[in-house]
């Protein structure tokens, strides 16, 4: 096992390494106020059988998950996907059998929409042939928390007598993304976790310590596991393209003092501090919703400042829809310019899963659906003025919901996770992006662009009354099961259907009759005539 622990400190929360204190198995932090990253490589050997059985039948295997409460984000660690479990996944075989649901269930909750990969996950489209380990197939998920992780790691992976194990996998649930990685050439399992800064209060059994809003750092090896601690701080980097950063690492083992260290290296995600969005449904609701994305400032809505010299870029925003809302895909394919100028919306560049218009959502098989727009801007949208910058820029997107399953109260909350907002910019023709220390990659929208472009994260911004959730709730009417039962709507529909038939049979009848006669009377003149003639 391999196990680097980052912590990205702020200027002011910067650490003087004389209290770094470094012994040959073990290294000492009394308190620091950074954002922190945890990653862990795993070989199969060390896991449970039923993970093992999953990763042997998997080419490649990326689960990604991030809380729905807003967080701030820390370069390197800037990337953003929609709130929820989101997993990518190519099967080393198409014809063989596939337990991944089963597994999903027993670590992530029984209540998943997810019977089998070939059922429920959907096929993302790739606009760039170009861009490599883009996985075959995708899957989402709500999933608010991550307790049933934490107790399936606590129980599957760690000794009752392990308390350093049992309390490292309880810091999950105050983690604000995790990503778990296996791809078949490695043969070895990365497991990231991500805090964005130090929790209020933590009890830390091996120490019996409590420490207040700060981490207390005590790191141990054992026998023949890679420890390394880095505790760094952001630096201005001189290419546009790329990042820096400055600290502090120490390797158990090797080093008996932190050694100083200064670097760089491109990165394809970057941050972007002056502009925000917000996320809402126009009232009232109904079956046909509004989806606003809102921008406080349009005067802020510009490309990125520190973009590559030459780059160009488009603002985009990537969609990521359970199964319970859909957009019409042939509503914005026309690409009709005023249709998207009264949006402000730019073209749907891909749209992916099941957007049937008239199945109900309980026999919708697959999660769900996920779409790419661009997003016109006051530069490229002729109608803005001086005088409309000082506004707000909305941007508005037709949805429809499905039909919900019969309860009993007559009405359905349904979640929607915010969409991500980025710039997506072109690099210079030299860059290349070899795989940082903390690129993310497989977060659902790589794929849909050349390997050489450049994103700027967009920040969510939750209002007050949304309290701090990146994720919309409505409610929605349904059949309620307590004033009528479904069997009898059943036999009231079937009633209804034969009294309107025997009513039009009713009243083509007498119609019928005066055919039916009719045609009667003229065959048997004819055989009169005919008797005549003879």
């Amino acid at each position: 096992m391999k196990r680097r622990s980052t912590y990205i400190t702020h200027p002011s929360h910067a650490v003087d390494p004389k209290d770094i204190k470094v012994s040959s198995d073990r290294v000492q932090l009394a308190g620091v106020k950074a954002a922190r990253e945890e990653r862990l490589t795993i070989g199969l050997k060390e896991l449970p059988k039923e993970i093992v059985d999953v990763l042997e039948q998997s080419h490649d295997l990326h689960i990604r998950w991030a809380s729905d409460k807003f967080y701030n984000v820390t370069e390197p660690l800037v990337s953003r996907i929609s709130p929820g479990l989101h997993i990518h996944y190519t099967p080393l075989k198409d014809d063989q059998p596939d337990n991944l649901c089963d597994v999903i269930h027993t670590v992530f909750g029984k209540d998943l929409k997810c019977v089998s990969p070939k059922t429920t996950f959907i096929t993302p489209p790739v606009l760039s042939a170009r861009f490599a380990r883009t996985a075959n197939s995708q899957y989402y998920s709500e999933l608010p928390n991550v307790k049933s992780l934490v107790l399936y790691l606590q129980r599957r992976l760690c000794n009752y007598s392990d308390l350093s194990c049992l309390h490292s996998a309880s810091l999950l649930n105050l983690a604000d993304s995790i990503d778990i990685d296996y791809d078949s050439i490695s043969h070895a399992l990365t497991f990231t976790a991500f805090w964005s800064k130090q929790p209020d209060i933590t009890y830390d059994p091996i120490s019996d310590s409590t420490a207040v809003d700060r981490w207390m750092i005590d790191i141990r090896s054992r026998g023949t596991e890679r420890v390394e601690l880095g505790v760094l701080g952001s630096e201005a980097a001189q290419d546009p393209s790329e990042l820096s950063l400055s600290g502090f690492l120490t390797v158990l083992g090797q080093d008996d003092h932190p050694k100083a260290t200064l670097f760089s290296f491109p990165s394809r995600h970057h941050r972007l501090l002056d502009q925000k969005y917000t996320v809402s449904f126009d009232r009232p609701i109904g079956l046909h919703p509004i989806l606003r994305i809102s921008f406080p400032s349009a005067s802020n809505l510009v490309e990125p400042t520190k973009k590559p010299e030459g780059s160009v870029c488009a603002l985009q925003t990537y969609l990521t829809l359970p199964s319970h809302i859909f957009i019409d895909k042939w509503a914005f394919l026309s690409n009709d310019p005023l249709f998207q100028k009264s949006h402000n919306l730019g073209q749907l560049h891909t749209v992916a899963g099941d957007t049937d218009l008239e199945a109900p959502d309980y026999v919708v098989k697959q999660w769900g659906s996920t779409a790419l727009f661009s997003i016109l801007t006051p530069e490229y949208n002729q109608t803005s003025s001086s005088s409309s910058d000082n506004h707000s820029w909305d941007v508005t997107i037709p949805m429809h919901l499905r039909y919900l399953t019969p309860q009993a109260g007559g009405f359905s909350d349904v979640d929607i996770p915010w969409p991500v907002v980025f710039w997506a910019c072109t690099a210079d023709d030299g860059t290349k992006f070899p795989v940082n220390p903390f690129d993310r990659t497989q977060l659902g929208f790589e794929g849909l662009f050349g390997p050489r472009t450049m994103f700027y994260h967009v920040q969510p911004s939750p209002q007050d009354n949304q309290a701090g959730r990146l994720v919309e709730t409505i409610s929605l009417p349904v059949l309620n099961t307590q004033a009528m039962s479904q069997s009898t709507i059943e036999n009231l529909t079937v009633a209804t259907i034969l009294l309107g038939f025997l009513y039009v049979l009713w009243k083509v009848w007498p119609g019928l009759l005066v055919q039916v006669r009719g045609l009667g009377g003229a065959g048997g003149g004819r055989v009169d005539g005919d008797k005549k003639s003879q």
